[in-house]
C-alpha cells in the first residue's frame, strides 16, 4: 500500500482529462459504423509514420520519440467500420454533427460556455494509433464547473475529438499492429484545472464528471469506453503526465504512488547533491565488454553472445546503492533506467551492479567489470547486451536518466501498471505537436442553436438521484450505486418492463454483477436483452429470483444461447403448485418423528430441505404457505 502522505502539507495539484466515447450512429468524420470487429481483416497495409515540423519550424519531441522507434506499422481493417478516410486515402468528411450536439449537452450540463465557431486542429501522434500520424481534436466549450461536496472544481475546456486506432500485438522485425475499427469514433474530452489536491478528491471528481456524461444516454459504456489522464505535481518536483487509466478505482492509487515516487526521487537527488557527483561527471563513454562473459553462466548474456551480439557498459559515479533504490513497490531507480533503455535502444532489458552477482554473473565477472570500466567502490555500472547500435542507444538513454535523477524528477509522460504504480511512455509533449486542420471548414455555433440544445437537457445526477429514491423507494445507498452504475438506464426499463421489486433489480445490477465478476465471471458476454428476458421470466412466474446468479453464469459461458435454453440446461423450470405439494407432502411424511418431537418449529428445517432440493425450481413463497398447510393437516 502506498505511505501516508499530508498532501496538504506538500502542496499536491492534480488536473484530470476524462475521455469517453459517444454513443453516435457513425465515426466523427465518415459514416462508418462505431463498432469493432472480431473477425480476420478484410484489408491490411503497411506504413512507417514520420514527425513533421510546426508552423514555426519546430518537432514535438514526443512525435521525434516515437519516430526513433523506427517502427512499421500494419493496419488492419473491414469494410463495415472503416474506409478511406480511416486509410488517409481520402479527406475527412464534415463534423458529425450528431457527436457535436451531445458534447455541447454535456458542456451545458458543466456550465461551461460554448464557442462561437468550431475549430478542428490536428495533435501530432505518429506511435501507430493514428494512420494520418496527427488525432484530429476542436475544442467545444469553455469555463465550465462541477461540484464535489463543498467544493467547485472548474471544468478548463470540453472537446471533441477521434478515438485512436487500437494496438493488437508486436511482430517481429519492428513491425506494430494496429486495427483502425475503433480509430475515428468520437470521444468527448473533460479537463479540470490542477485544483484538485489529494488522491481521494481526484476520484471523487472523476465520478462526478462520468456521472454527468452518463446522464446524458449518449456515451459508450464498458471497458475501453473511457480512460481518465491525470497531469500530477509536487513543489520542487515536475508536471507528470500519466495517459490511459481505465478503472476509476485505480485513479486514487495512481495519484498516491507517483506523489510517492516523486518524493523518493527528489530525496535521491538531494543525497547525490551531497556526494557532490554533478550531470557533467556522467560520461557518454562506453565500454565494450564482451570478452569478459564469454565463458558466463548467465543464460541471457550468453544467449545473446551466440548471436554474435556485444556487451557494452557505462560507468555511473557515485550511484552505487542508488539503483536499487524503491520508489514505489517493486519498482526502483533502476527500473526506470531499464524502461528508458528498453524504448529508446530497442533491448530487452540492462544489467546493473547494484543487484549483482545475481542471475548467473559471478562476483569474479563484476570485480573484471569494475577493472574494465575504471570504476571505484562508489561507483555503479550498467551494461547491455545487444547488437552494438541498440546497446549504445541504451546506455545514451541511461545516462540521460542518471543525469536527471542528479538534478530530481524528470518531466514525461507515463503509463499505468494494473496495481497503479506507472511506468515510462515518452517525453511530455510540447506546444509544437499542435496546428490547425486544412480539410475540415469551421463549424458555426450560433445562440439558437445553443437554446433549442439547452431546452432539451436530462435531469442533472443529483436531481436523478432524489427520483430514484422517491420514484422506486430505493434507499440512498442503492440509489447512489445506480446512479454510478452503467446499467442505469437497463434498471429503469427492467422495473418498467416487469413487477419485480425495484430492490430487488438495483441489487442484481449493482451488487451481484460485482460480486460475480470478482469470482472471474465474464458478466460482459452477457447482453442487455438477456438480462432483461431474464426478468421478464421470473415476472411470467417461469424463473425465479434466486436463479439470477445461476443464469448469469450458464449464459456467460456460453454465448449467443438463449434464457430458455439456459433454463433447460440448468433445470430451472418452474414446479407446478400440485407438484409442490406432491413433494411437500412427501417431506412431511419422512420427517414424521421431527415434526412429532418439535411441532411447529420444525418448519425452518423442513422449509430448508425443501429449498434445497427445489432451489430455482419453486417460489420460496409459494413454498412456504403449503408447508405451513401440511404441518398444520399433520398435527391435526
Amino acid at each position: 500500500m502506498p505511505l501516508e502522505i499530508d498532501y496538504e502539507k506538500i502542496g499536491l495539484k492534480v488536473g484530470l482529462e476524462i475521455h469517453q466515447q459517444l454513443d453516435t450512429s457513425a465515426k466523427l468524420f465518415c459514416n462508418c459504423k462505431p463498432e469493432l470487429f472480431k473477425e480476420e481483416p478484410e484489408i491490411t497495409f503497411l506504413r512507417r509514420l514520420r514527425p513533421t515540423q510546426s508552423e514555426l519550424g519546430q518537432i514535438d519531441p514526443a512525435a521525434y520519440f516515437e519516430f526513433q522507434k523506427g517502427v512499421k506499422i500494419l493496419y488492419e481493417a473491414n469494410t463495415a467500420t472503416s474506409c478511406l478516410v480511416e486509410m488517409d486515402e481520402e479527406p475527412p468528411h464534415p463534423l458529425n454533427m450528431e457527436a457535436v450536439e451531445i458534447v455541447l449537452a454535456a458542456a451545458l450540463m458543466m456550465k461551461a460556455k460554448p464557442v462561437d465557431e468550431i475549430h478542428v486542429m490536428r495533435k501530432t501522434v505518429i506511435d501507430g494509433s493514428n494512420t494520418t500520424g496527427f488525432q484530429r481534436t476542436c475544442v467545444i466549450a469553455l469555463n465550465g464547473e462541477v461540484k464535489t461536496g463543498k467544493k467547485i472544481v472548474p471544468i478548463q475546456y470540453v472537446s471533441l475529438e477521434e478515438d485512436a486506432a487500437r494496438k493488437m500485438g508486436e511482430e517481429e522485425g519492428d513491425i506494430i499492429r494496429y486495427r483502425i475499427d475503433r480509430l475515428g469514433i468520437p470521444l468527448i474530452e473533460v479537463a479540470t484545472a490542477p485544483v484538485i489536491n489529494s488522491p481521494k478528491e481526484a476520484g471523487e471528481v472523476a465520478l462526478a464528471i462520468g456521472r454527468i456524461l452518463r446522464a446524458t444516454g449518449k456515451v459508450k459504456r464498458g471497458l475501453g469506453t473511457i480512460r481518465q489522464d491525470l497531469n500530477i505535481s509536487i513543489p520542487n518536483g515536475a508536471i507528470i503526465e500519466i495517459k490511459g487509466v481505465q478503472e476509476l478505482e485505480l485513479l486514487r492509487f495512481v495519484v498516491e504512488y507517483e506523489v510517492q515516487r516523486q518524493l523518493n526521487l527528489l530525496k535521491i537527488s538531494d543525497e547525490l547533491g551531497k556526494s557532490e557527483v554533478k550531470e557533467e561527471d556522467i560520461k557518454e563513454e562506453f565500454f565494450d565488454v564482451t570478452e569478459i562473459f564469454k565463458q558466463t553462466k548467465c543464460k541471457v548474456v550468453h544467449k545473446a553472445l551466440d548471436r554474435n551480439q556485444r556487451v557494452f557498459a557505462v560507468k555511473l559515479p557515485k550511484f552505487k546503492g542508488f539503483l536499487k533504490r524503491e520508489l514505489v513497490p517493486n519498482f526502483r531507480l533502476g527500473t526506470e533506467m531499464a524502461y528508458r533503455a528498453r524504448f529508446w535502444g530497442r533491448v530487452g532489458g540492462i544489467f546493473h551492479t547494484d543487484e549483482l552477482p545475481a542471475y548467473g554473473i559471478t562476483a569474479e565477472e563484476v570485480e573484471e567489470l569494475r577493472k574494465a570500466v575504471k570504476a571505484d567502490e562508489h561507483d555503479a555500472i550498467v551494461f547491455v547486451a545487444d547488437n552494438p547500435e541498440n546497446a549504445k542507444d541504451a546506455l545514451k538513454a541511461v545516462v540521460e536518466r542518471a543525469r536527471e535523477a542528479i538534478k530530481g524528477v524528470p518531466e514525461e509522460t507515463r503509463a499505468p501498471n494494473p496495481d497503479g504504480t506507472t511506468h515510462y511512455m515518452r517525453p511530455r509533449p510540447g506546444a509544437a505537436r499542435m496546428y490547425p486542420e486544412t480539410d475540415i471548414p469551421p463549424v458555426q455555433i450560433t445562440e439558437d442553436y445553443i437554446k433549442q440544445i439547452g431546452s432539451r437537457l436530462p435531469e442533472l445526477p443529483e436531481q436523478k438521484l432524489q427520483r430514484l429514491m422517491k420514484e422506486y423507494r430505493l434507499n440512498q445507498k442503492l440509489a447512489k450505486q445506480i446512479l454510478d452504475s452503467e446499467h442505469g438506464e437497463l434498471f429503469e426499463t427492467i422495473v418498467k418492463e416487469s413487477r419485480v421489486s425495484p430492490t430487488t433489480v438495483a441489487v442484481f445490477l449493482t451488487e451481484t454483477l460485482k460480486a460475480l465478476k470478482r469470482d472471474g465471471i465474464q458478466i460482459e458476454k452477457v447482453s442487455e436483452n438477456q438480462i432483461r428476458e431474464i426478468f421478464k421470466s421470473i415476472n411470467a412466474g417461469e424463473l425465479t429470483k434466486e436463479t439470477i446468479p445461476d443464469m448469469v453464469v450458464w449464459l456467460s459461458k456460453h454465448e449467443n444461447k438463449s434464457v430458455q435454453e439456459a433454463v433447460n440446461s440448468l433445470g430451472l423450470k418452474i414446479i407446478s403448485e400440485d407438484e409442490l405439494r406432491v413433494f411437500v407432502e412427501k417431506v412431511v411424511v419422512d420427517n414424521r418423528e421431527l415434526i412429532q418431537e418439535r411441532g411447529e418449529d420444525s418448519f425452518g428445517i423442513l422449509m430448508g430441505i425443501i429449498m434445497r432440493d427445489l432451489r430455482g425450481k419453486v417460489n420460496a413463497a409459494l413454498a412456504s404457505k403449503v408447508l405451513k398447510e401440511k404441518l398444520k393437516e399433520f398435527m391435526e
